[in-house]
């Protein structure tokens, strides 16, 4: 059965020293015992971590590429993660870079259900960014957030995307939230024949969560919005995997920055927003734009598109969504960062038009398709 890869970059003063952790982390992320302990046959040759490759990065930076028996991990997707990268990353000094799944770890998790192809066909966007104004704030009641829906839905956005900070709170609980807000979409969508999609986020107590999936689809929402970091990698699989939802995904960084923020420890940008999300099954992928008000680097933005964007990724491609900073004026450097498939995300300076969030929709659109054509 062929086994898949991680690759590890390791802080260490020398080789021997890395290979020494190399050799931990094989144990540590499969029997968790000391090699003396570990039973011969089948355990020993095929369940322990191997070593496939370790050499010196840089000044103090080695990277070690280690491979894991499928059997490990198993068939649930928290399981895969946890052989990925579970008590390794309490450790300091390591950080996981990439991952190879291989065949038979990519048959049970194939990724996206829809992918860029998927969400264009769905939207009827069919070439240039998507536009998605983000439902907002927190505080607002049920009318008040469906009438913003109606409006930016009625002004041609592709996706109409709940902020991740409204769940089931009093002032707009989830099921008339979606009921009513899935009704506005639909409703601006007949007037114009336009094929805007209504994204909610995803709300409930664990015991509450697969019912309240099922409702929203039931009631009209056209896809989810869920945070991985809170709600689990594993419920993006559940959605991901069941035909009778053919539901999209989107998934949004709340509560993930410590796994990126730290040069030593957790995760690259790239593989925690774009690899890890495509392992989960997500179809579009939120993260801090850079210029806003989150600290993301324009090189490391750039790592997460591609790998939300490379066919040499796990499953199907997905589309990036920077949030933050947006704005008509920016446009032109957003295209030329990111290039045609991405969602632009849409929050505050709609917002201050009030009535005329339209006019903002429409003053991005045009912007959007110039510089995409300017950039041929």
């Amino acid at each position: 059965m062929p086994r898949f890869a991680v690759t590890y970059r390791i802080f260490a003063a020398d080789l021997a020293e890395a290979r020494a952790r190399a050799e931990g982390i094989a144990l540590e992320q499969t029997v968790e015992v000391p090699r003396d302990v570990v039973p011969g046959g089948y355990i020993a040759d095929e369940i322990v971590g191997q070593i496939e490759e370790i050499g010196r990065e840089g000044e103090g930076r080695y990277l070690a590429t280690l491979s894991y028996s499928p059997d490990s991990a198993g068939h649930e997707l928290t399981q895969f993660f946890n052989v990925i990268f579970g008590n390794s990353s309490i450790q300091k000094g390591l950080k996981a870079i990439a991952i190879d799944p291989g065949t038979e770890m990519l048959s049970r998790h194939p990724g996206p259900r829809f992918g860029i192809e998927g969400i264009r066909a769905l939207s009827g966007r069919a070439h240039g960014g998507l536009i998605a104004p983000v439902l907002k704030p927190q505080g607002l009641g049920v009318d008040a957030l469906a009438h913003i829906a109606y409006l930016s839905a009625r002004a041609g956005a592709d996706i109409v995307k709940e902020d991740h900070g409204i769940t089931d709170q009093h002032m707009a609980p989830f099921r008339e939230r979606v009921e009513k807000t899935a009704a506005a979409v639909a409703r601006a969508n007949a007037e114009t024949g336009g094929r805007s999609l209504y994204f909610p986020s995803l709300a409930g107590r664990p015991q509450d969560i697969d019912d309240n999936i099922h409702f929203a689809k039931n009631a009209g929402a056209d896809g989810l919005l869920i945070m991985p970091g809170l709600l689990g990698f594993g419920v993006i699989d559940r959605i991901a995997q069941d035909d009778s939802l053919n539901l999209p995904v989107m998934t949004h960084p709340a509560f993930l920055g410590p796994f990126v923020l730290s040069e030593e420890t957790g995760f690259t940008h790239g593989m925690m927003f774009g690899t890890l999300q495509r392992l989960a099954g997500s179809d579009i992928s939120v993260f801090p734009n850079v210029g806003g008000r989150f600290g993301f680097s324009a090189g490391e933005c750039g790592e997460i598109a591609t790998a939300c964007c490379t066919m040499d990724g796990p499953g199907e491609p997905m589309l990036p969504s920077p949030g933050g900073g947006m704005s008509a004026d920016r446009a032109a450097d957003m295209v030329g960062m990111y290039g045609e498939d991405v969602v632009y995300l849409l929050g505050g300076s709609l917002l201050r038009l009030g009535e005329q969030i339209g006019e903002g929709i429409a003053t991005m659109r045009a912007a959007i398709d110039a510089a995409e054509i300017a950039r041929g």
